[in-house]
């Protein structure tokens, strides 16, 4: 397909399809904990999708490099990428779908602090420092209710971890050398670091197995080939045919559909700071996000 200079109905209607994707994940992550321990759970998710991912570049040619300072800095985003998923995993065991999710999409709001930091061309205007605001107080809204639904501050905490970790990794793939690389071997050097990392780590976080039945199997399955492997490269896709400002214009769709997805599956109580929270990220999320 050729490069579209806006989103079209295609775009949009994919965008909108992947932001569900993202946003059921959670409920599946939740579901999936019941029966795995989370940080096995995302170990068991990367091993996976090394297999796939790096049969998908072997059929496809795309080259895969080890030499020189992308060795370390590929090593760099799969650590950043295991402490992501170790706190989101652990976040969404803890606490609600609703409350992770709404912390963890604030990811814009910390990754354009950290762009206004290191890079110089993205520093933050009036307009963004506003939505920047916003998206920090619903956040803080979201951590300081403890008045509803399963609210754990650690598994809070972890999920503002877990943001930090992906805007960490976003900010790194703006830099030499990961930003030569094509996409697929940006999520291959994540997730193949990633399977050794967690694979070690996670027998410290108690029992592998919590009596798994066949729904936390296929919750495996589903992470790892729905999620990783077909959604991420679509994504990849999608950003090779529209512009990135417009495809990270609908970044605030996920939260909006994890709150939902938790309170209609799930039956998660979301109260009224949780709405507002939402709100303001929401709010603060397409203020960051406009040119």
């Amino acid at each position: 397909m050729e490069r579209k200079t806006h989103i079209d109905a295609f775009g949009a209607s994919s965008l909108i399809f992947f932001a569900t994707v993202l946003a059921f994940n959670q409920v599946v992550i939740k579901v999936t904990n019941g029966g795995i321990s989370p940080v096995f759970v995302a170990a068991l998710r990367s091993v996976i999708a090394v297999f796939v991912m790096g049969a998908w570049i072997w059929i496809r040619g795309i080259p895969f490099k080890t030499k020189g300072g992308l060795l370390w800095f590929g090593i760099a985003s799969g650590l950043l990428f295991s402490i992501e998923f170790i706190c989101l995993y652990i976040a969404l065991d803890l606490t609600d779908v609703s409350r992770a999710s709404v912390i963890f999409y604030s990811m814009p709001v910390w990754l354009a602090l950290m762009a206004h930091v290191c890079l110089p061309g993205e520093r933050l205007t009036a307009l963004r420092l506003l939505g920047l605001g916003l998206a920090m107080a619903g956040v803080a809204v979201a951590l300081m209710d403890r008045s509803a639904g399963e609210a754990n501050i650690w598994g809070d905490l972890a999920a503002l971890g877990a943001a930090w970790g992906w805007a960490g990794i976003a900010l790194m793939l703006r830099f030499k050398p990961l930003n030569q690389i094509a996409p697929e071997a940006q999520l291959m050097w994540q997730i193949m670091v990633s399977a050794v990392v967690l694979s070690a780590v996670a027998p410290l976080f108690g029992p592998l197995l919590r009596e798994p039945e066949m729904i936390h199997l296929a919750g495996v399955a589903f992470q790892a080939l729905g999620v990783v492997c077909f959604g991420y490269v679509f994504w990849f896709w999608l950003l090779t045919v529209y512009p990135a400002a417009s495809v990270a214009s609908f970044s605030f769709l996920s939260p909006v559909l994890s709150v939902l997805f938790g309170w209609w599956l799930l039956g998660e109580a979301v109260g009224v700071s949780i709405w507002a929270s939402l709100g303001l990220v929401v709010l603060g999320l397409i203020l960051i996000n406009r040119k």
